[in-house]
């Protein structure tokens, strides 16, 4: 438990940013996944600058690590390549 006022705030603090690291990395797989599973491909070209748009934005903030995004964004493309 915590000894100092500045660690209540700290543990108050870490809490909320939890919470919305959890919500972004959350909603940024869930986008990923919803586009793996498209098969159509104006949809796909149409879906996937904003899911490489969201996939960035979460690697800028630090949620996921930058090499992460990169392997993902590739990965995406190169299914959208092959839809296409």
């Amino acid at each position: 438990m915590a000894n100092h006022k500045s660690q209540f705030k700290r543990i108050r603090e870490n809490k909320a940013r939890r919470l919305e690291n959890r919500y972004w990395a959350k909603t940024m797989r869930n986008a990923v996944k919803k586009l793996r599973n498209v098969a159509d491909a104006t949809q796909m070209k149409e879906q996937l600058p904003k899911v490489v748009s969201l996939i960035d934005k979460v690697a800028k903030k630090g949620i996921i690590h930058k090499n992460k995004a990169a392997n993902l964004k590739s990965g995406l493309m190169s299914m959208a390549n092959k839809v296409a």
